[in-house]
């Protein structure tokens, strides 16, 4: 699922030529000089130890610029070049954490140029600057152009600054879901589904043109619950009455001086201007540091084929280290399915199998080094066979080791159902969680087919063996089969959870299922989830649970290095993830093609052209319908879904 909030802006901190003057000396301002000779590395290494030296000794500002798609879980491969990261959340909230207790860290900066953030990652954030507040650290923040979701999260700062020509885009929110069925008629497919609970929805996109009451209504409360969420936030970092705020909200948006007169800002300046009243207040000698808290990556030395080689050599004859006391954190991450994990494009959610998070969950079941699991759900769900798979696996490993579920920006249907495999679960104020509610059904494509001029000789022994037959519908005898597994794989869901939850349940399990989906706050209210509080709150947690304080993360699936690539290129290893250990289980449903999920669709010159013509015009709404049709491809597979009932975009 796309991240289920979108917030926008654009910031760029420009530095002027006098001020880049002054930090020209400073080694996280520039990159390091390419090298001209394999005898200059060690020169240039210790040059670098050297300056990094002098600059921790200095006061320093540490400045965040966030920009593109916050991810959840480290990318697949991290070819580990002089090329700026892209950092996860887990990151940016450890390097934050580090700021708050560096005594030479004066100030925190953050600036934005265009950062996707989901909603409930905004929260999380948003309370790891308050955490630097209390720490006594001043946090500034510069903004252009923003939206109100931005904004939220800089009104955790001790100041805000706008551009002279900024914008501030408070204009309350926005929510749109997409609805295929007319993309569907004209290329001749029809979606027979069925599904159990008045509010699971899943399948309305593809059967409808626009939501049923009952997906209105739950729309209607998720989004009153998120509004309050947002106006108490900006209303207690502004210090304004939460009235004010509405008003405000009302009249947006606001140019920067309109945006000054509303107290929404503390002043309107330059970023050459932004830059010298930092110089001022912290003196000439303050360092501005660029990349506080990364994790330097390895030098690469391609100078020579011989030391591109000998790098190669030594990597494949070095030994892991053992690793110390640690708490691991799973990520699942994407649509959930059977079998292996399949990653999205440079670590953006893609498809996370239920045979890839068993393994993962059982050896560290057993390795002892592994004190407490910490599992990261951001997932919309998916496959019920594969939750299933999922949930027990986390059951298994919470009997051995604490284990604690933290919920991202959306932990619904397959999603959720995993998460109550936990003792303990954590979600964020404005996660999208609960939608206890299966459906199931089938892709009718015999139009498509008429249409290019094929048709299809039938013949069937076994009065079942044409239940999938895409040529039709499901006539009444075969939709009382389908209902009738839905309503087991219904009635199990709901077991779970029962079984899960137990008695913290604040209704009866029929008020709160029927694929009624809530925010995390709401949720907690109803006893689905145990806490409000976010990544870092929920290893804290699990850390406290297991008895240890000193410890370290790890995080998986890991990433790749260049040189991983490269090994198992070379010697055929597999990753740990890969390799076997135990049955690998997979549905039993009609094969599936090999090509990537909805490929089939995305191939129709209708659709493809539609797609081309969207990314131009309206890039947002393109990735987020992208997503939202991949879907399909679970319902071609003849699977019973566990699923949110909608994809929404809240702006």
């Amino acid at each position: 699922m796309l991240r289920c909030v979108r917030l926008v802006a654009a910031v760029m901190l420009v530095v002027s030529p006098a001020s880049a003057a002054r930090t020209a000396d400073q080694a996280s301002t520039a990159p390091a000089s390419k090298p001209v000779a394999t005898t200059q590395a060690s020169t240039r290494s210790g040059a670098k130890a050297k300056a990094k030296a002098t600059r921790m000794a200095a006061p320093q500002i540490a400045v965040f610029n966030l920009s593109s798609v916050m991810m959840e879980k480290p990318p697949e491969i991290a070819f580990g070049f002089d090329i700026e990261p892209r950092g996860t959340l887990h990151d940016l909230l450890r390097r934050l954490g580090k700021a708050g207790k560096d005594p030479s860290v004066k100030a925190v900066v953050l600036t934005f140029d265009d950062p996707s953030i989901g909603w409930a990652q905004m929260q999380e954030l948003r309370n790891a600057l308050l955490a630097l507040r209390k720490a006594n650290k001043d946090v500034q923040c510069y903004l252009e152009e923003v939206s109100g979701g931005i904004y939220a999260l800089a009104s955790a700062g001790s100041r805000i600054c706008v551009a002279p020509a900024g914008q501030i885009d408070l204009v309350g929110l926005h929510v749109e879901s997409a609805y295929f069925k007319g993309l569907l008629d004209k290329i001749r497919v029809e979606a027979d589904i069925e599904h159990m609970g008045a509010y699971k929805g899943a399948g309305e996109p593809f059967t409808q043109t626009g939501p049923s009451p009952e997906a209105q209504e739950m729309l209607q409360w998720i989004v009153k619950d998120l509004f309050e969420q947002w106006v108490e936030d900006i209303a207690q970092g502004r210090r304004l009455p939460a009235e004010r705020v509405r008003a405000l909200i009302d009249d947006g948006p606001f140019f920067a001086k309109a945006a000054l007169d509303a107290e929404l800002v503390d002043e309107v300046l330059d970023a050459e201007s932004f830059l010298d009243a930092l110089y001022e207040r912290y003196g000439d000698e303050v360092t501005i540091v660029r990349d506080y808290g990364q994790e330097e990556a390895p030098e690469i030395d391609l100078s020579s084929p011989f030391a591109f080689f000998k790098m190669i050599g030594e990597s494949i004859s070095k030994k892991k280290p053992k690793e110390k006391v640690s708490i691991a954190v799973v990520f699942v991450d994407g649509l959930i399915v059977t079998g292996q994990t399949e990653p999205g494009l440079f670590g953006e959610s893609g498809e996370v199998g239920s045979t890839s998070i068993r393994r993962m969950l059982a050896r560290l079941r057993d390795d002892d080094d592994v004190k407490a699991v910490v599992i990261r759900v951001d997932s919309p769900g998916g496959s019920a066979l594969a939750s299933d798979i999922m949930w027990q696996a986390v059951r298994d490993v919470a009997e051995i080791k604490p284990t604690v579920v933290s919920m991202g920006n959306v932990a619904a249907s397959g999603g959720y159902y995993l998460a109550v495999g936990a003792p303990t679960i954590f979600a964020d104020a404005g996660t999208l969680t609960g939608s206890i509610g299966v459906l199931g059904g089938k892709l009718v494509t015999k139009g498509l087919w008429d249409w290019v001029g094929v048709s299809f000789h039938e013949l069937t022994l076994g009065r079942n063996a044409d239940l999938y037959n895409t040529n039709r519908r499901f006539d009444d005898r075969q939709r009382e089969i389908i209902r009738g597994q839905l309503r087991h794989v219904y009635d199990m869901f709901k077991k779970r959870v029962i079984t899960g939850r137990k008695d913290r349940l604040a209704k009866d399990i029929e008020e709160v299922a029927g694929g009624r989906v809530y925010t995390g706050r709401q949720a907690k209210a109803l006893g689905l989830v145990d806490r409000i509080g976010g990544l870092e709150d929920a290893i804290v947690f699990a850390a406290a649970r297991a008895g240890v304080t000193d410890y370290g993360i790890r995080q998986l699936p890991e990433s790749k290095s260049f040189i991983d690539l490269i090994m198992e290129g070379m010697t055929g290893q597999e990753s740990a993830d890969e390799e076997g250990g135990g049955i690998s289980i997979r549905a039993a449903v009609p094969s599936t093609s090999s090509a990537g999920p909805a490929r089939w669709l995305f191939g129709q010159p209708i659709v493809r052209d539609f797609m081309e013509a969207l990314r131009q015009a309206d890039p947002v709404r393109a990735h987020w319908m992208g997503k939202a049709l991949l879907r399909l491809d679970l319902l071609r597979r003849g699977e019973t879904l566990m699923l949110m009932p909608e994809e929404l975009l809240i702006r």
